[in-house]
C-alpha cells in the first residue's frame, strides 16, 4: 500500500500502484489537482495590493498590464484615471453644466415644459437653440430626459418647444 505525499499541501494519502505506473496519483484530492494545473500567476491587485491568482492567458492578454482584484477595483480605477475628461466617451469640447446652476440661481420652477413632470430625478437642462455655450436664461428650459430625447428627435416637439410658453 504506498502512501505518497500531495505535491500541493504535503498530506500523505493512498494511492493505487496502477497510478503510480501512468503518472497519476500526484495530488491528494481535485481541490490541490486544480491548484497544481495551474498556469497563471499570484499578483498584486494594482489599486488595493491584494494578492489574486491570474491565469496566463489573462496575463498575455492584458493591455495596461495593470490587474485587478475584481470589478470593483478595476471599476474604481477606470472612472478615476482612465475615462476622465477628454478621453471620456461622453466628453464635449470641456462645456460645463454651468446652466443647471443657472437655472438653479434664478429659482426658474423645475417642471418638464412640456409633459408637466416634476419628479426633479428625470429633468435636465435643454438649450433651444442647442449651442451648449449660449447659456443665457432665455435659451435654457427644464425638460424630462424622455422630452429631451423627443425634441433632439423629432421635428412636431421640436416646435412646441419654439414657442414662448406662458
Amino acid at each position: 500500500m504506498p502512501i505518497v505525499k500531495c505535491k500541493i499541501c504535503k498530506n500523505g494519502f493512498y494511492a493505487k500502484p496502477f497510478w503510480l505506473l501512468h503518472g497519476w496519483g500526484k495530488y491528494c484530492s481535485n481541490q490541490c489537482k486544480r491548484i497544481g494545473q495551474r498556469t497563471g500567476k499570484m499578483v498584486d491587485c494594482f489599486l488595493c495590493g491584494r494578492a489574486t491568482y491570474k491565469a496566463g492567458k489573462t496575463l498575455l492578454r492584458s493591455k495596461s498590464k495593470k490587474y485587478f482584484c475584481g470589478k470593483s477595483c478595476q471599476t474604481v480605477w477606470r472612472n478615476s484615471i482612465i475615462f476622465v475628461g477628454p478621453k471620456h466617451a461622453n466628453w464635449k469640447d470641456g462645456a460645463h453644466v454651468e446652466y443647471r446652476n443657472i437655472m438653479f440661481r434664478n429659482k426658474v420652477a423645475q417642471y418638464c415644459r412640456l409633459c408637466n413632470t416634476e419628479d426633479k430625478r428625470v429633468l435636465v437642462v435643454h438649450h433651444i437653440d442647442r449651442n451648449r455655450s449660449n447659456n443665457k436664461l432665455s435659451n435654457l428650459l427644464w425638460l424630462c430626459h424622455n422630452c429631451h430625447f423627443l425634441v433632439h428627435h423629432c421635428r412636431d416637439e421640436r416646435e412646441k418647444i419654439m414657442v414662448p410658453i406662458a
